[in-house]
């Protein structure tokens, strides 16, 4: 049976860049175990002759059609805006500009 051992969980934790406490470490540790167990157990099942399930039910693509509506006007939806600068919404400058 296959294992996660403490310097693979450590590695998964830096490639992740996640860090742990001993506490949560030793639970997901545990967890991770128990899901590759689940996961072994699975590969014991016989699944000769049965074909690979594509859809959950036999419907296929039953989407519904798009439809334009709901439209609202732009003083409409700047009405609520906590900064607006004329037909625009205000935001924070988010990109650095090139020095």
């Amino acid at each position: 049976m296959t294992k996660i051992n403490e310097n693979e969980f450590d590695r998964l934790a830096e490639l992740s860049k996640l860090e742990f406490s001993a506490n949560e470490k030793a639970e997901l540790m545990a967890d991770l175990n128990k899901t590759i167990a689940f996961c072994e157990k699975l590969n014991e099942v016989n699944t000769e002759g049965v074909k690979p399930l594509i859809y959950m039910t036999p419907n296929t693509n039953s989407v519904r059609e798009d439809n334009v509506g709901g439209m609202i006007s732009k003083e409409e939806a700047l009405k609520n805006a906590p900064a607006k600068d004329s037909d625009f919404f205000r935001v924070t400058k988010v990109i650095k500009p090139k020095s």
